[in-house]
């Protein structure tokens, strides 16, 4: 081993040490980290849930291209060749005016309607469905096929996605701004923690940098600490987090069924859950940092 990182070992060593040597204290703490830590990183995963489980209660969004009568059956060949090439559209079905109107019948408030009729007033159409749910393609297509001849009206039915897209953003954002709120509780937590350990280990340090000990030296230790103590707190907030979503699944499941929805609620993954527990201890760094600038340089250790 390089004999630059000996003392980063021997400072982990002695931090690691100092968390195992009151594990109650040490869980306590970790434990309020984790809780803090909990309630954003929950949030952000049933906001990343929602995307599925809303476009599980609205369908796919569709895009209704209603034909000129005067087009015949040539002419919807053709117009339905180019929409099978056009990369935009992922599926599409053709719906003739004669279906539509039987679709029309077959619902009971507009069976007398439909049989007072001298002739069918309905054209035919397609139905499309655009690839992906970006509402920018869907505006982008609805303007092509707006002037195509053939075309007589475009319905676009992405008012949904606009607003799932909107929801979904300010859950993102509330999401984070609450881990950024919260992520302070962490810092406070390992601020005051450090504050007592260098209380309690005061003449120790003093003695220490009498003998020629470096700020370095007598530093690491504690900075070690406060990392440890931040990622056993993202340690303890990823297994809430599975928790709490193996605990609300089933619920949530069966709410589902009722509305004839297939929803499959999951956890983390694996770069969310490195990404959480790298958040607390980095949170953990800074907040053992400000602690020791704050009370081993200002003269708190003479």
């Amino acid at each position: 081993m390089s004999a630059a990182f000996v003392p980063h070992r021997m400072a982990f060593v002695r931090a690691l040490r100092r968390l195992l040597g009151k594990p109650l204290g040490t869980f306590l703490s970790a434990l309020v980290v984790g809780i803090a830590l909990t309630l954003p990183a929950l949030g952000y995963m049933l906001i990343d849930n929602l995307g599925s489980l809303a476009n599980g209660m609205t369908g796919k969004p569709e895009i209704s291209v209603f034909l000129n009568r005067n087009v015949d059956q040539a002419g919807i060949s053709a117009f339905e060749n180019r929409l099978r090439t056009d990369k935009r559209v992922s599926a599409l079905r053709f719906v003739s005016r004669d279906a539509a109107l039987k679709e029309l019948a077959a619902r009971g408030a507009f069976a007398d309607v439909t049989g007072a009729l001298p002739e069918n007033p309905l054209p035919d159409a397609f139905v499309l469905e655009p690839v992906g749910s970006d509402p920018a393609v869907f505006e982008s297509l609805r303007v092509s096929l707006t002037a195509m001849p053939e075309v007589m009206h475009v319905q676009l039915d992405s008012v949904w996605v606009e607003r799932l897209h909107a929801v979904v953003e300010l859950g993102q954002r509330t999401a984070l701004m609450l881990a950024g709120l919260l992520g302070t509780v962490l810092i406070i937590v390992t601020f005051n923690t450090i504050r007592l350990q260098i209380l309690t280990q005061r003449h120790e340090i003093s003695v220490s940098l009498l003998m020629g000990a470096t700020r370095g030296f007598v530093r690491r230790p504690f900075l070690y600490f406060g990392f440890l103590q931040g990622m056993l707190g993202g340690i303890l907030a990823w297994g809430l987090v599975e928790i709490l979503i193996l605990v609300i699944a089933p619920h949530v499941q069966t709410l589902a069924r009722t509305y004839n929805i297939v929803v499959d609620l999951h956890g983390p993954n694996a770069w969310q859950s490195v990404s959480l527990i790298l958040f607390a201890s980095i949170l953990g760094w800074v907040g053992a940092a400000l602690s020791v600038r704050r009370h081993l340089h200002d003269g708190m250790v003479d």
